[in-house]
């Protein structure tokens, strides 16, 4: 997405939120990662960082899961774990509009 530009100082913190300076006016946020995710490390650094801000932090760490596991391997244990914990936190913000695609489907034809 970034691509020559990855790592340099032109980067907008709206496209690397973790090079914000400010972190304090963010919303709740959810963050799950796997414990093989090859970004674990900075996902984590984030996640405490915006704690450390304030804001409430609803963090996952999820044992074997790799970058994409959920959407790789989505009958996986985990993966399900994953997406209905997943669910659970956004669905309150959404209402009838999280989940899978035949949620969507069904709540739309109604």
């Amino acid at each position: 997405m970034l691509g020559e530009r990855r790592g340099g100082p032109e980067v907008s913190q709206y496209a690397a939120p973790a090079r914000a300076d400010d972190l304090s006016r963010l919303p709740r946020t959810y963050i799950d990662t796997g414990s093989a995710e090859g970004f674990r490390d900075e996902i984590l650094s984030y996640a405490g960082r915006l704690a450390e801000a304030g804001v409430s932090v609803d963090p996952h760490m999820w044992g074997g899961g790799f970058h994409g596991f959920d959407m790789t391997v989505d009958h996986a244990a985990v993966s399900r774990a994953s997406s209905a914990t997943r669910e659970e936190f956004i669905r309150p913000l959404t209402g009838e509009w999280c989940g899978n695609a035949q949620t969507a489907k069904t709540a739309i034809a109604s």
